[in-house]
């Protein structure tokens, strides 16, 4: 029997298995990915301070001190379902099971797919694919290829893409579909976009995103978008363009981008094929909650946080007693945010399991840093992250009223 068994060996997990390590608890860390890490592993860039984020090192650093403490890290685990019995918890795996008395769901976010004609060709991936091949694997993902969808995330990525020596010919929008809508609708991209400009090289495009955040801006803006896109480390961002097929017989060969109205409507006998030979396509992220589900987790759909999320408290309990979560499946932000939840999940259920005042005071200061790392954070997938965490955290105490 395990003190504490931890689902996810990303930042939010490895940082709440030292937590729990410092402490003695008998732990164990399951992973289906063969290396510890998580999506730190594909993480490179530049902050606003021009520090550079290298997601490889601050994941080396993470599990070289859960090693320090002899946590157990099992990788090649995937988790498949959690048995809740009377007075503990059994998590079963492809291998064995492993029983314990407190879980830890930190199994992060996945990608939701924007669907385009022609999506299934050979060299048609997701933005995080090419970004785990790119940076974890280091293999070239193609020659000339282009980005559809326009958010924080294929922001940051392209990014990385380039400083790997891959050519990007742009980033544009996906042509309107049910699935798509407002990914295709330059105006609600426009409002997002004006969240992440400071990351902009360009101090023009930065000084405009100051104005850009009022919707009269916006509309201002859109009506004088050029027609070669606005640059960002040299690659034009198309937000008056979006791409309707992906072309080839045997693998990627076109897209056909065509021009759409500020509303996201095509405009006929505009269609242009631009040769590339691959395509990322970057629909967002939402959190990956499948398992907490499967453990009998209440949740909460919130757009603030990325979609449905478990309801929890800001120790990271669950309405679930022994049940706990941290990183993205609570919603989609930083990792530097994930490392801190899990920092906190990780006291949390020190608190619980061996009831001592220090710890009490450990876990305020931890919940008081997660706040200040977010308030701090250079990159915000959604901008009303607070307001999400606000009906959450409301809807857990209603719950327990």
């Amino acid at each position: 029997m395990h003190d504490v068994v931890i689902i996810g060996a990303g930042p939010a997990g490895l940082a709440a298995a030292v937590q729990c390590r410092k402490h003695d608890l008998s732990v164990v860390v399951l992973d289906e990915f063969p290396k510890a890490g998580g999506r730190l592993l594909g993480q490179l860039h530049e902050e606003p301070n021009g520090e550079w984020w290298n997601g490889v090192k601050e994941a080396g650093k993470l599990v070289q001190e859960a090693r320090k403490f002899q946590t157990d890290i099992l990788l090649g685990y995937p988790v498949h379902h959690i048995e809740k019995l009377e007075n503990h918890f059994v998590v079963h795996t492809n291998k064995k099971t492993f029983p314990a008395k407190k879980v830890l769901i930190a199994t992060g976010a996945a990608e939701t797919a924007a669907p385009i004609p022609g999506w299934t060709l050979p060299g048609v991936m997701s933005i995080g694919a090419a970004q785990v091949m790119t940076n974890v694997h280091r293999v070239s993902v193609g020659e000339r290829g282009i980005v559809i969808g326009v958010n924080v995330l294929s922001a940051a990525i392209a990014r990385e893409l380039q400083l790997a020596g891959t050519e990007l010919h742009s980033m544009v929008l996906p042509a309107r579909n049910v699935v798509s809508d407002d990914q295709s609708n330059p105006r609600v991209v426009m409002d997002r976009l004006s969240h992440i400009a400071h990351l902009a090289p360009s101090k023009f495009i930065q000084f405009g995103s100051k104005f850009a955040k009022f919707k009269f801006a916006q509309n201002i803006a859109l009506k004088h978008y050029p027609k070669d896109g606005i640059k960002m480390w040299d690659m034009p961002i198309h937000l008056l363009k979006a791409v309707k097929q992906i072309n080839g017989t045997d693998k990627v060969e076109s897209v056909t981008m065509v021009d759409v109205t500020m509303d996201g409507d095509i405009i006929r006998n505009t269609e242009i094929e631009v040769p590339v030979d691959f395509v990322c396509i970057a629909g967002g992220l939402y959190p990956l909650s499948e398992l907490a589900s499967v453990a009998g987790c209440s949740f909460k759909y919130s757009e603030e946080l990325g979609g449905h999320v478990p309801i929890h408290n800001e120790k990271m309990e669950t309405q679930v007693d022994g049940i706990y979560v941290a990183g993205n499946i609570t919603g989609i932000e930083s990792s530097k945010v994930a490392r801190d939840q899990g920092t906190v999940a990780g006291l949390s259920m020190v608190q619980e399991l061996l009831q001592t005042g220090d710890v009490r005071v450990k876990l305020e200061q931890a919940i008081a840093q997660v706040k200040a790392t977010r308030d701090a954070a250079s990159i915000q997938f959604h901008p009303e992250i607070k307001i999400g965490r606000e009906k959450v955290e409301r809807a857990f105490h209603e719950q327990h009223a």
